[in-house]
């Protein structure tokens, strides 16, 4: 098997694991999602997103997953500030969606860019989802690679991301039809703050 071969078999292999992993429906899609329908700040949230999973694959993947899964303390602090956040964004998604005319069908007030870039980087680093994907199972699949080809694979999974994000955040555009609607808004904020406060308990109950 040649080298050029071997190079991208090896990107291959981290971006599918990455996509795999990150294509579950989670705090994080939902608010790019989100974003996107709305079509505020995009690209700057698609970029927020994309280097810190890139950031926390690379860490993983460069041995700080060990360290992690021996901090039970760090994890536990994680939980806790990950189930205040999510269950603050939670009820805020369901008081919108059980106010009539809180959401109308541009999406609402616009948000200033530092509070999205804020909620960005808080549903990434704040969820220890987010960890266990990038750091444990990325660090523990990327450590098994050959030591000069971990950053082709680490390279790999965080192509997998950017794409991932880019798709979910300028793809919704051709949801907006869909989204023209008041009612629309309405379901997918219940839906939103259903799924935060699910994410809550669980956080919650973990950092117990």
């Amino acid at each position: 098997m040649g080298l050029m071969t071997v190079i991208a078999s090896t990107f291959l292999a981290g971006f599918a694991l990455s996509a795999a992993l990150i294509m579950a429906i989670g705090a994080q899609n939902l608010f790019v999602l989100r974003q996107g329908l709305r079509r505020e700040h995009v690209g700057p949230i698609v970029l927020i997103c994309g280097c810190a999973d890139a950031i926390l694959i690379a860490a993983g993947v460069g041995g700080a997953g060990a360290i992690l899964a021996t901090a039970p303390r760090l994890a536990g602090a994680l939980s806790a500030g990950g189930a205040v956040f999510l269950f603050w964004y939670g009820a805020k998604a369901l008081r919108r969606a059980a106010s009539p005319g809180a959401m109308d069908a541009s999406g609402g007030e616009p948000q200033p860019l530092g509070r999205a870039l804020a909620a960005a980087a808080a549903f990434t680093f704040l969820t220890p989802h987010v960890y266990l994907d990038t750091v444990l199972l990325m660090g523990a699949a990327g450590s098994a690679q050959v030591p000069g080809l971990r950053p082709t694979f680490a390279l790999g999974a965080a192509a997998a991301s950017f794409a991932w994000f880019a798709a979910l955040g300028f793809g919704a555009r051709k949801l907006s039809r869909l989204f023209a609607k008041p009612a629309a808004w309405r379901v997918l904020d219940a839906a939103v703050g259903a799924t935060m406060l699910s994410l809550a308990a669980s956080l919650a109950l973990h950092a117990v």
